[in-house]
């Protein structure tokens, strides 16, 4: 780590991530397309440096959440299949044409304004049809009374011109949650997605991918692999699915202790006055705050990681720092590497404490945060907010 990036960083960990990657291509089978979910910035963990590993590694295709982030992948390198989750608007349909972007349709309104604005260019617009099976968000809706409509609306947009329907696809609402009725409502969206697949077969409209297995269906359900399988939190390593497969995290979020002082019993530390001393304290600032996403509600709560042992928030955190209690921790001085969450303080529990899920944890990661790439222990890229 270099003394000019000594702040506050996060390490990424490329042979981890290729762990992952060979443990789940293991897992699934060489039968079975692999789609890597790198949208909102790979989780954080940065959209290119993720996809060129990928690429490499020989995976099939990557899924985005925009056209912005589908032309950031683009414009570093990277070639192969990528796929736009979310919306794109009919006017930027050459843009996707040209970049040889995948795009979803989840309506035939949509179906249709992507048909006439591919036709307007000349060109042919790859899709996947999204089927609503029970997320209730994007995709036509084909459940109950809405089955043979819906499907004849699928029909209708796959045969329209200049558009080539090369996938459908749903997403599951619980796949990765246990108990049983969590289970049969997976069961349940599976079987409709199903239906509609044969309902649409049987109307001579075939699909050369068809997919619906996030990272809990690739846990939990191997019978809905099918043709591709999309995992997204479990290439990253993270959620107690990861634990349980042996993955390997590869993320890890740290800092280092700018100061430390003594404090006498009853001092207040930080916003608020919520925290004062009992005891002779000894107090190491950290260089750490909301603002590079350790979220405000750890204050007084959360343990970070010293080279002694955990070390207690004390006071609120702030916009750019926060306090650690080091009175137990006697050998860790100014300049120390503390660990914020990683291989050995799980963000998984971090998450718990939270009351939310370890995606939001690393996704609010700041970009102000540098990223570091290592493989085999050394730096081998680096991602700044701010470069000359």
């Amino acid at each position: 780590m270099e003394t000019d990036l000594r702040r506050t960083w996060t390490e990424i960990d490329l042979d981890h991530l290729l762990y992952n990657y060979h443990a789940l291509r293991r897992r699934v089978g060489m039968g079975v397309k692999f789609l890597g979910v790198v949208k909102a910035d790979a989780y954080g963990h940065g959209a290119v440096q993720v996809a060129r590993t990928l690429q490499d590694a020989g995976a099939d295709y990557l899924a985005v959440s925009s056209l912005d982030e589908a032309r950031e992948l683009r414009s570093h390198g990277i070639t192969m299949p990528v796929l736009i989750l979310g919306h794109t608007p009919p006017e930027q349909v050459s843009e996707l044409i040209r970049l040889g972007i995948t795009q979803a349709v989840s309506a035939k309104a949509k179906a249709e304004e992507y048909s006439a604005a591919a036709e307007k260019c000349g060109g042919t617009l790859k899709i996947h049809i999204k089927v609503d099976t029970g997320m209730s968000r994007l995709g036509f809706l084909c459940a109950g009374e809405h089955f043979e409509g819906g499907v004849a609306r699928i029909a209708h947009s796959c045969a329209l011109p200049a558009l080539d329907a090369e996938g459908i696809f749903t997403h599951f609402a619980v796949s990765d949650e246990p108990g049983a009725e969590n289970e049969a409502c997976t069961r349940a969206q599976f079987q409709l997605f199903c239906d509609v697949i044969d309902a649409l077969k049987a109307q001579g409209r075939t699909f050369a991918l068809r997919h619906c297995a996030n990272s809990g269906a690739v846990a939990y359900y191997p019978d809905m692999w099918l043709d591709m399988v999309r995992p997204g939190i479990l290439l990253y390593g993270l959620t107690e699915m990861a634990e349980e497969l042996g993955l390997k995290s590869v993320m890890s979020l740290k800092t280092c202790v700018s100061t430390i002082k003594i404090y006498e019993p009853g001092a207040a530390i930080s916003y608020g006055r919520t925290y004062k001393t009992d005891r002779r304290s000894r107090v190491g600032v950290l260089p750490i705050g909301y603002a590079d996403g350790f979220f405000r509600t750890f204050s007084n709560r959360f343990q970070v990681l010293t080279a002694d042992g955990p070390a207690l928030v004390l006071g609120r955190i702030c916009m750019d720092m926060c306090m650690i209690d080091l009175t137990g921790c006697p050998n860790v001085g100014v300049g120390d590497e503390i660990e914020i969450f990683g291989a050995r303080n799980s963000v998984n529990a971090m998450a718990r404490m939270a009351e939310t899920i370890p995606y939001e944890i690393i996704c609010a990661v700041s970009k102000r945060v540098p990223r570091l790439y290592y493989r085999g222990g050394q730096v081998v890229d680096r991602k700044l907010w701010i470069t000359e």
